[in-house]
């Protein structure tokens, strides 16, 4: 799971370079990333966090009780699933100048933009689709503990991506401005990235029938238990919702940056390239040993195995935490040489917001894990209100930053003062999940968690500051001058960070050192 995750975002980070190099940092960027970003928004607040959240617990359950072993139950709800998704779609399209007016208002000074981002929006939007295929082919796949097809797939999308941009750069006249786009541009980018979609998610379809699971449309849902499901949903969608708030709110201020300055960087684009690489290790870490221990979790909780339940829950912790930790640290100490390195070609005039941003976010990746690693706690008892509580807590703190930095900041730092204020947010978020979270299990999780935190964070604060002073030190302008500094300073990190494990008796990291020296 872990080396399909590593491709997947490594081929990722190159389309989403050779996008900035494409579109740069500014309000034409903005333009294709907004409207790429609302069919996201639109699959998860529909359906996409009950299948995650809620579908899992229910399938493991359905395969443990049912006389044939979940078979009819998840080909309802694979049918329910498209439907209702089918459906969304169509609406959406329609709706695409009324949903796009929610993150970019239609104002005189961005009327262009504001069309040229319905207009890519009609072309994105079908994507709610083809997301919902793949994340329920890909639950069948989980329920079932084979994890590694859905954390490969999302290669090819990647893959048809980087060539939907290598051409777009080499085959087309590329626009720096809103008003020279075309009607080319926008096939060529409309059409390529929803097909690549597409073909990451039919490319489960023949791992499912490997699995076991053959899809027949089944249309009888009363009286079959998926009012349970829907029941458990209705919270997550209220979950969805929240964090969707607090989404809006940050784009539409973001995209508010980019109308006043549009060449400055210092808006959407940048806020959205800075989080995606910020979440990589997440992605790549913390989602992995959290969705091979979900299935766990939910048998636990099935038998009324709390002290399982919190051994579990402690140790994924840790795990994720050792390489969390240190990756938050480098964050905040290389931000800016890292912008620069990714993103300092081709159409982007300046990375230095966008490093600022990245170094923002920095800290709060450590809140951001391990709030994502306690909330499979409530999940495992299909409790979905109590997440829901807590989304709304993070999303009130959240868009009351926001508006502060909108309303305080000058507007070059606005958007590097919502990136700090999102990590504030989920420590908020952790501090109540963790005391509610005690209420449920009986007692703290323990296992040592809060002592090998405060160790990760002395050792990770002294391989970060060693990886600063010889990235400074080494590195010189340009793409070879900080690919070697960058790479002199990890490499400084990574010998400190291990020596100070073992230093400080860290088991997690004194376990890697020992299976890496054999």
């Amino acid at each position: 799971m872990a080396v399909g995750t590593m491709v997947s975002r490594a081929t990722g980070l190159i389309r989403q370079v050779l996008q900035g190099v494409a579109l740069g940092t500014g309000l034409l960027a903005s333009t294709y990333n907004t409207a790429n970003t609302v069919p996201t928004s639109l699959y998860t607040l529909l359906i996409g966090g009950a299948l995650t959240s809620v579908l899992v617990p229910q399938l493991v359950r359905a395969r443990l009780t049912d006389a044939d072993g979940g078979r009819a139950y998840e080909q309802r709800i694979v049918t329910l699933v498209l439907c209702v998704l089918g459906a969304g779609t169509v609406l959406a399209v329609w709706a695409a100048p009324q949903i796009v007016s929610v993150y970019m208002p239609d104002t005189p000074d961005q009327h262009a933009a504001y069309q040229l981002t319905v207009t890519f929006a009609r072309y994105l939007l079908p994507q709610i689709f083809f997301y919902g295929l793949y994340s329920i082919y890909g639950q069948v796949l989980n329920a079932r503990e084979r994890f590694g097809a859905m954390m490969w797939t999302p290669v090819l999308n990647n893959f048809v991506l980087i060539a939907m941009f290598g051409g777009y750069l080499t085959l087309l006249t590329v626009p720096t401005e809103v008003g020279d786009v075309t009607s080319l541009h926008v096939r060529v980018l409309g059409i390529g990235t929803t097909a690549a979609l597409a073909l990451q998610a039919v490319a489960l379809v023949p791992f499912a029938r490997a699995a076991g699971f053959r899809f027949r449309p089944r249309f009888d849902w009363r009286g079959t238990g998926l009012g349970s499901s829907i029941a458990a949903a209705r919270w997550t969608l209220l979950y969805v919702l929240a964090n969707l708030a607090a989404m809006t709110v940050v784009t539409h201020y973001a995209n508010a940056v980019d109308a006043a300055t549009p060449d400055a960087g210092a808006g959407y684009s940048a806020y959205s390239y800075a989080q995606t690489i910020w979440v990589l290790p997440q992605s790549l870490i913390t989602v992995s040993v959290v969705t091979a221990l979900l299935p766990r979790l939910s048998r636990s909780a099935a038998q009324g195995d709390r002290d399982q339940l919190r051994g579990d829950l402690a140790r994924a912790l840790r795990l994720t935490g050792a390489l969390i930790v240190p990756a938050g640290f480098l964050f905040l100490a290389l931000g800016p040489q890292i912008a620069a390195l990714l993103f300092g070609h081709g159409a982007v005039n300046t990375t230095a917001p966008l490093g600022q941003m990245l170094q923002s976010f920095g800290l709060g990746l450590i809140p951001y894990s391990a709030q994502y690693v306690l909330l499979r706690g409530f999940y495992a008892y299909e409790d979905t209100r109590t997440p829901f509580l807590m989304a709304t807590v993070i999303a009130a703190v959240n868009i009351a930053l926001a508006l502060t930095c909108h309303a305080l900041l000058p507007v070059r730092w606005a958007v590097v003062g919502m990136a700090a204020c999102y990590g504030v947010s989920y420590l908020v978020g952790l501090a109540v999940t963790a005391r509610r979270l005690r209420r449920r299990l009986g007692r703290r999780i323990g296992g040592g968690v809060s002592s090998t935190y405060l160790r990760l964070v002395v050792a990770s604060a002294v391989a970060s500051g060693a990886a600063w002073w010889v990235t400074r030190t080494v590195g010189s302008p340009g793409t070879a001058g900080l690919s070697v500094g960058l790479g002199a300073g990890l490499l400084a990190a990574a010998l400190l960070y291990l020596l100070a494990g073992r230093v400080l008796r860290i088991e997690e990291l004194k376990r890697f050192t020992r299976r890496g020296g054999g």
